[in-house]
Formats: C-alpha cells, structure tokens, sequence
C-alpha cells in the first residue's frame, strides 16, 4: 500500500475504520464476514418465512436470512477494521441507514448470475458518496465475465475497483479489504479539481 491506514482515520477517533458490506439476498455477505473476522462474528439470522419473498433460484438451500446485519472485526496494520454487513432480504432494508453510519466505504458483492439484483445496492451506496468495490462472489455454477464487461453491465466508473473474491476464504477476502481501504486512501488524497476559468 502506498499509504498508511492511519491517514483515513481521524485521530480524534482513534485507529479504526468502520466499512460496509452489502449486496443481495443470498449473496454470501453472512458467509463472507464469518470467513475475515478475527473475532466469532456477531451474525443475526433468522429462519425464513413460507411466505418469502425473494428469489432463492440460486440459493435453494437457504433456510435462514439475516434480519438486521452481520458483524466481524479484524486487524490490518495495525488499524482495527470493522465489517458492517446489510440484510438483503427487501423487507429488512430499513436497517440500511442506520448501518452505514460512520462508515468509510463500502464493499458490493455480486454474483455474476444475476447482476441486475445489485442496481438497488449500488445506487444506496453511490448516493451515500461512500467509495467503494464491486467483488465478484466465484460461485462455482456462475460464468467468468471479463471485468470490463462487469463494469459496463453495472454501468460503473472506471476509477471502481472490482475484484474476483471467493467469500469462503479469508485471504481472498482480506486482499478485498486492502484494495477498499487503497481505494478510500486514493479518494482521501484526490486533488481537488479546478474549477473552470
């Protein structure tokens, strides 16, 4: 990294960055907080309901949804990071605004599957001015589009990082860290652009 952790962290606060995760329903967020923390996460699921909602098309063994967020904790050179993950589940997004308080960027995880599910988590975390990723969940069954295509179908700015992560395993998902954290650090030290004369 060519910065240090410390320089997006405000001193008053001490060395802790606070980040999201969010993206649809059954999309492994649950699966990927368990994988990165240091620490048993904090995970709030819930059996689910005969009458759901959503599509579990490609989830159709999943029995529990999580009904207010997931929460892990890890270090990274020396900066403690805490992973707020979303309920996916459209009757839970209230819990949204509340979660994304204090955070300094987000993670979105998709699956390729079903890209189109991700356009409501997107626009949440681009109207929040919260920067962040796009990782990619590597499901087994899912096709392996090239990132440009990725980009274009989500319709994202090329400056977004995304990344190709497998959400069961932890150094995939602490390199997914890393690159959010350089991410908000690049964003932190932006010149400001001048205004036209």
């Amino acid at each position: 990294m060519t910065s240090s952790l410390s320089t997006v962290v405000r001193p008053s606060v001490g060395p802790h960055l606070k980040v999201v995760l969010t993206g649809p329903f059954g999309v492994g967020k649950t699966t990927l907080v368990g994988a990165v923390s240091d620490i048993a996460p904090v995970t709030t699921e819930a059996r689910m309901s005969a009458g759901n909602a959503d599509d579990t098309t490609y989830a159709p063994a999943k029995t529990t949804t999580t009904v207010a967020m997931d929460f892990g904790r890890l270090e990274v050179q020396g900066v403690t990071v805490y992973v707020y993950g979303t309920p996916g589940q459209h009757r839970f997004w209230f819990m949204w605004d509340a979660i994304v308080r204090g955070a300094l960027g987000a993670v979105v995880l998709v699956d390729t599957r079903r890209l189109e599910d991700s356009f409501r988590h997107l626009d949440y975390v681009d109207n929040a001015r919260l920067p962040f990723v796009i990782a990619v969940n590597q499901f087994p069954d899912a096709h392996t589009y090239p990132v440009d295509a990725i980009r274009d179908a989500l319709a994202i700015d090329a400056d977004v990082p995304i990344v190709g992560i497998d959400a069961r395993d932890r150094d995939s998902v602490r390199d997914l860290l890393i690159a959010l954290v350089e991410h908000i650090i690049s964003r932190t030290h932006r010149p400001a652009t001048s205004p036209p004369a």
